[in-house]
């Protein structure tokens, strides 16, 4: 599994709410109006439940007592946070799968523009995600 693979499915994780406990839908419904009412396709873009990054992250330093990590801006922070490896050989293998093309030297450039694009690719994937985080 992708490094980044991990990060999502340790965040996005954390909100399933496991087998047998997740919601029964019929066959065929689509969670809209019945076909042929108003209002029965979902908006283009939308998706049934999006997960707030930051809420996640925030119960998981909570859960874990781990006050000093600063997840918000740090991606070895975050990385902590979800109990993925940080170290420089598993960056630069996050840095190649998300499109750097920078030095792989473990600069604070790099780790910054990792961070960022860890978090818009949640944001693509039906996170939530501040803009704070992205920018």
């Amino acid at each position: 599994m992708s490094i980044f693979g991990k990060i999502k499915d340790a965040i996005f994780g954390r909100m399933d709410p496991g087998a047998g406990n997740r919601p029964q839908i019929p066959a065929g419904w689509d969670g809209g109006p019945p076909a042929g009412t108003p209002g029965a396709s979902p908006a283009p873009g939308t998706t049934m439940q999006d997960v707030d990054v930051e809420q996640v992250l925030t119960q998981i330093q909570s859960d874990k007592g781990n006050p000093d990590l600063n997840w918000r801006t740090s991606i070895v922070d975050l990385m902590k946070l979800l109990g993925i490896d940080s170290s420089l050989d598993n960056r630069k293998e996050l840095a190649t799968e998300l499109g750097y093309t920078g030095a792989t030297d473990g600069s604070a450039e790099m780790n910054i523009w990792l961070h960022k694009a860890v978090m818009k690719e949640l944001a693509k994937n039906g996170g939530k995600v501040p803009s704070n985080l992205t920018d």
